[in-house]
Parts: structure tokens; C-alpha cells; sequence
């Protein structure tokens, strides 16, 4: 059975995490978002909280404790602090952990002591590309393999911190087996080229990049997990599961700022909490949070037991993308007027939520 109860140390990271959300994050999100970048030592703190550092095996110096429902408690403070910022902390994770679950000894001795430093390594990953058809599971990125060679071909979108990124993990389907699978490419590599800087609706504050593959050619050991492969599905399905966790996390800001937001407006003498049709708006938003939160701690559970979660992971996903629009929405709702003006948060949650549906590989846990 799921238990509801944290643990002490979670309960601990969560009460770390809501604090610096709460003082250092939410005041600085504004100007993050006008300006395109996040202060650097907003990012360091989060980086010194030390999500990534604490899942790394023991024998190479981490605590080995990587817990997807520690993740999950995680992303969702972070994102309700801001969006961009949960992701630009938790960017490191989308290199590291698939080679903490699947890679190979060496690719762990080799990449996993850069995660145990003070500054974050500047890694990434990519995953998604351009076109409205994107299914994750038929790249249009391919990998083919000659002799102890292999070429990939292809373009990746929104991929976070390509062009300062001195490694890429980088997912393509082998051109003939179909088997997606991934790929560390290092910096230099010929035949990668770091694209236009993206500018998007929502998430502008985390700097992404397209980047072209032209028959760019790495050693066949760079395959994540080696001639074993890795299991993506298990990837995706921890990916999905953290996109839910912070969709729950961008709603709950919105529906916290509307709600006190409507007990403070008074309009014909009474907050506009007491009017029937705000009041079970804001009751609808709540139950929706809790309720996607809820699928994302389950299917974060069964991934620590070890089962098979991909219905969990993609209806927890599907669910909380439809939520985190309905929520931000209703926000800028309740605040009327004031919800279309840039300088209060309810448009950036709206912006920041409606981008959920297309996040697809731009974080994990």
C-alpha cells in the first residue's frame, strides 16, 4: 500500500526546498522570465542542494540513494518556486541518471565523480524534435552503425544548455533494428551543430537550443549501457513522471496566489472568496492539484518498487498536462484584469503551464 507519510529526510528536502522556493525563487522569477536568464547563483543554490550528487553510486563517492518519489517531492517544490529554475537545476539529472541506471561500468567511472563537484557539470540531453508529429518511440534521429562506428543523423529541439554543454546524451532509433537507444556525444564532435537559441511562449528563463546531427560519428562504446543497451522505456516513463510532478508544482502556485489573492479583493464589500462562482472554482483547482499529484506519487512509488509503470507514468502525464492549463488558467481568471498584466505571476504560470504537452524528455527523476 502507498504511504503517505514522507520520511524524515524527505520531509526535511521538502522543507529546505519550499523555504529557498519561497524566498530566493518566487522574487526573482519575474525578472528571470523578462530577461531571459536565471541569476547564476539562484541556479548554484539549487545545485548545492544536492539531488543528483545524493543518487550517485557509493563506491564512487555519492550516497547512492536515487528515489524517484524523492524526485518527484523535489520537482514539485522547485517548479512551484519557477518553472525554469526547477528545470535548470534538475538539467544535470537528464545526463546522470540514465548512466546511474543503465550505463555502462565505465561510462560510470568515467562521467558520474563530475556530479559530485560544487559547480554543476555542464551536461544535457536530447531527446525531443520539431515537427507536431513527435512520437518518442519513432525518431526521426537515427543511429547507424559502421564497424566500431556509429552516425547519427537527425534534429533535436528545446534541448537545455546545448551550446555551453561539454557532453549531449543524445536518443536516436537504430536505423535497422527501430530500437531507440542513446548516445553520449562530447563536445567537438564533428558533424554537431548547435542551432538558434529557442525562444518560446513559456520556460524562457532555461537557454534552448535546436541542434543538426550531420552523419556525426562516435565510437560505438558511447552507447549508453554499451552492447546492452539501456531499457528507454523505463527513461521515458521516469521522465514523464517528473514533467507531472512539475506541472503539480506550477498549478499549486497558481491556485495559491488566486486563492489568497481572492481573500484580499474585496468587491461589493466582500472578498471575492465568498462568491459562490469563485469559491468553487477555487475548490475545483484545488482538487485537481491534489489529485495529479496523487497519479505522479504512485507512479513514482511503483518505480521504487520496481514495477513496470508506463500506464502509470503516461496517464499521471496525460492528466497532469490537461490540469496545469486548467489550473493556470482559472488563475488568470480570478485575478480579472490584473491576470493580463505581466508584472503578477497568474500569465507566467499560464505561459510556463501550457508548454507542459511538449516537454516530453526535458527532465527525469
Amino acid at each position: 500500500m502507498v504511504s503517505f507519510t514522507p520520511t524524515d529526510e524527505q520531509k526535511q528536502l521538502v522543507d529546505t526546498i519550499r523555504r529557498f522556493a519561497v524566498n530566493d525563487v518566487q522574487p526573482a522569477a519575474h525578472e528571470a522570465d523578462e530577461h531571459a536568464e536565471l541569476p547564476a547563483g539562484l541556479v548554484e543554490t539549487g545545485w548545492q542542494i544536492g539531488l543528483v550528487p545524493t543518487a550517485v553510486p557509493e563506491d564512487l563517492g555519492g550516497l547512492g540513494e536515487m528515489s524517484a518519489l524523492t524526485g518527484v517531492l523535489a520537482a514539485e517544490e522547485l517548479a512551484f518556486g519557477d518553472l525554469s529554475l526547477a528545470m535548470q537545476v534538475m538539467s544535470p539529472a537528464l545526463f546522470a541518471y540514465p548512466i546511474i541506471l543503465f550505463g555502462t561500468s565505465e561510462q560510470r567511472e568515467q562521467y558520474l565523480p563530475l556530479f559530485l563537484e560544487e559547480q554543476a557539470p555542464r551536461v544535457s540531453a536530447a531527446l525531443l524534435e520539431p515537427g507536431i508529429f513527435f512520437d518518442p518511440r519513432q525518431l526521426k534521429t537515427t543511429a547507424s552503425r559502421e564497424g566500431d562506428k556509429v552516425r547519427l543523423n537527425g534534429v533535436k529541439a528545446y534541448v537545455p544548455n546545448a551550446e555551453s554543454a561539454d557532453s549531449l546524451l543524445v536518443y536516436a532509433r537504430d536505423s535497422e533494428s527501430g530500437q531507440v537507444d542513446a548516445y553520449i556525444v562530447n563536445k567537438g564532435t564533428h558533424g554537431v551543430s548547435v542551432q538558434a537559441k529557442e525562444d518560446l511562449m513559456g520556460l524562457r528563463a532555461v537557454p534552448k537550443y535546436r541542434v543538426a546531427f550531420s552523419d556525426a560519428e562516435v565510437d560505438a562504446p558511447c552507447r549508453l549501457g554499451g552492447a546492452e543497451g539501456a531499457n528507454f522505456t523505463a527513461l521515458l516513463n521516469r521522465g514523464r513522471v517528473a514533467l507531472a510532478a512539475m506541472a503539480v508544482g506550477v498549478a499549486r502556485a497558481a491556485f495559491e496566489y488566486a486563492r489568497d489573492y481572492a481573500k484580499q479583493r474585496v468587491a461589493f464589500g466582500v472578498p471575492i472568496a465568498q462568491k459562490q462562482s469563485i469559491a468553487f472554482m477555487l475548490a475545483e483547482m484545488a482538487i485537481e492539484v491534489d489529485s495529479a499529484r496523487l497519479m505522479a506519487w504512485e507512479a513514482a512509488w511503483k518505480i521504487d518498487k520496481g514495477d513496470d509503470v508506463t500506464r502509470e507514468a503516461y496517464l499521471a502525464k496525460q492528466y497532469a498536462d490537461k490540469m496545469v492549463l486548467e489550473v493556470t488558467d482559472r488563475a488568470v481568471q480570478v485575478l480579472g484584469g490584473y491576470g493580463f498584466i505581466r508584472e503578477y505571476p497568474a500569465e507566467r504560470y499560464l505561459r510556463n503551464g501550457r508548454g507542459f504537452p511538449t516537454f516530453e524528455g526535458m527532465a527525469i527523476v
